[in-house]
Formats: C-alpha cells, sequence, structure tokens
C-alpha cells in the first residue's frame, strides 16, 4: 500500500530516529520507494531539473476545472531537496503569495525528485556559515514552518520519499500529512505515543502508521508510482467546490479552539462564524438549497 506521503506498500517503513542532540533536532521519517515517482503531472510533459537556483521551488497555480489548486513542488535534486537559506527564501515568498491570494482554495506540497521529499537541513551549506548565521537561519526556517501551517486555505502534504528532520516538519504543518517530531508530534498522536514511538526509534510499515494516526490516507500503489500525490490532487479537488470563507474560518477555529479550553473554543467558533455571517457566499449557499441546485461560491 502506498500512504498518502508515499509510503509504497506494506512492508515498506517508517522510522523515527533519535539519538544525540543534533539527532534529535532531526527526528524525521524514511519512506523507503522501489520505484521512482513520475514527474507530477501538474508540472508535465517531462521531468527536467535545473542548476538555477530560483528553480529550487517551482510553484504551479492550476487551471481549468482545478483552478484555485496550488503545487509547490520542492526540486533540489543534487541536495536530496535539503533546505538551504534560498529555498527557505523561495517557499516564504510562495506562501506569501498565497496567503494574500483570495483565489487560492487548496495547497499541495510535493517533491519533483524521485525517492525524496526532504533531507532536512541543508549540512553542506551548515557547515560553510559562521556560527552567528546558524541561529538566524534556524529561526527562519522554524518561523517558514509556522507561517505554512497557519495558511488560511487547506494544505495537503504529498510526499513521495524520504522525509527527515525539517522537511518532515513541514509535512506536519499541513493539514492532510504525516509526520513525526519532538514538538508536533504529541500533538498528533498524544504524549504517551509520541515519546514510545520516538525513544524507540521504531519502525512501522504503511498500515500500522495509518493505524497509529501518522497517515492522513492509504491508498493502493499506480505503476507510476504518483499514488501519495494523485490523492492529494483529489482531496484538493474536492475541497474546491466548497465554501473558501467557511473553509477559512473553519480552519482558524479548529486551529486556535484546539488549544484552548472548550468555553474559549466555543467563543473562538462564534467569532469565526459571525465573519461567514456577511457574505454572499452564505447567502448563495442559502438560495442554493432553496433552489435545489449545487452553490457556486466565489469567495466574497
Amino acid at each position: 500500500m502506498a500512504v498518502l506521503v508515499g509510503c509504497r506498500n506494506a512492508s515498506q517503513t517508517l522510522r523515527l530516529h533519535t539519538g544525540n542532540l543534533e539527532n534529535v533536532c532531526r527526528l524525521g521519517a524514511y519512506f523507503n520507494s522501489q520505484f521512482a515517482p513520475s514527474y507530477k503531472t501538474a508540472f508535465a510533459p517531462a521531468r527536467c531539473y535545473s542548476s538555477d537556483i530560483k528553480d529550487d521551488l517551482r510553484v504551479k497555480y492550476l487551471d481549468g476545472d482545478d483552478s484555485g489548486i496550488v503545487v509547490f513542488g520542492i526540486n533540489r535534486p543534487k541536495a536530496k531537496n535539503a533546505i538551504s537559506k534560498n529555498l527557505v527564501r523561495l517557499m516564504s515568498e510562495a506562501v506569501d503569495n498565497v496567503k494574500k491570494n483570495n483565489k487560492v482554495r487548496s495547497v499541495i506540497l510535493c517533491s519533483l525528485v524521485p525517492g525524496i521529499f526532504c533531507a532536512g537541513a541543508d549540512l553542506k551549506e551548515r557547515a560553510k556559515m559562521h556560527q552567528s548565521e546558524v541561529g538566524p537561519f534556524v529561526s527562519r526556517a522554524r518561523a517558514l514552518i509556522s507561517e505554512l501551517g497557519n495558511l488560511p486555505m487547506p494544505t495537503i502534504a504529498a510526499i513521495d520519499g524520504a522525509a527527515l528532520g525539517g522537511g518532515l516538519e513541514m509535512a506536519l504543518a499541513c493539514d492532510i500529512r504525516i509526520a513525526c517530531g519532538t514538538q508536533r508530534l504529541p500533538r498528533a498522536i498524544g504524549v504517551s505515543l509520541a515519546k514510545e514511538l520516538i525513544f524507540a526509534a521504531r519502525v512501522v510499515d504503511g498500515t500500522e502508521a495509518h493505524r497509529l494516526g501518522l497517515v492522513s490516507h492509504s491508498v493502493e500503489q499506480n505503476n507510476s508510482g504518483d499514488a501519495a500525490y494523485h490523492r492529494a490532487l483529489e482531496l484538493a479537488r474536492e475541497f474546491n467546490p466548497q465554501g473558501p470563507i467557511a473553509i477559512r474560518m473553519a480552519k482558524l477555529a479548529i486551529n486556535q479552539g484546539i488549544e484552548v479550553d472548550l468555553s474559549t473554543g466555543m467563543a473562538i467558533e462564534e467569532a469565526c462564524y459571525a465573519q461567514v455571517i456577511p457574505t454572499k457566499d452564505r447567502l448563495e449557499g442559502l438560495a442554493a438549497f432553496k433552489e435545489k441546485r449545487p452553490p457556486c461560491f466565489k469567495g466574497e
């Protein structure tokens, strides 16, 4: 079986790594792959790498029936998609652009490099940094991951390969995900189970990962080896026709409400719903229900 984030079959594994302090900072998961994933459909017709640093991240705004779906494709084949200063800059710009764009309904984060999602920090670049540069860079990378998680529209991580350290944290920041790490993992599956997996450096296959809640979805792998991406695209297509303002408010209510007590959470929900009341989309939903037709939401 292939999980949404690219575990290729039931015998392939997710491994949590731990050890010294540096390794703890690079907790991650390895998704082994027997088949190189094909170039994502959104970037067809052929895989074509470039040494141009502007190509470290390829952003594709889909059109036609898929208008509103944006694909972030990480593309650093020589560095196994490791997180560099340039990649952080490009991703920060891309995140900022979609955050301001009310026409964007969902974001898919994927890799354009076979067998790898993201190898974590670019240690070769890190070795060349002056000690005074390391802290600010790590802060920028963490801020990027937080900004990704705070995007108002649904985000889906489709990982067809290895996800380590910060790369896995990026996946975990998405709404639909598989993940591990010292802060986000306990929030996803609970403190006790998170400690057990991390301390034991346990290896789990795709089926077990799904049972534990580490995998959002499991899908049968296809011949081209990109089932995770296509499942992510299917999910984005399910989200697309729904009311974008209502979805953004629902995500905000869930993300903020889960961090507080129930009474405060209910107040947050009420405040978010209040933002939906004066919208044209709400009136369109009521009219569509009355007229027994599909609604046509415009995000207004």
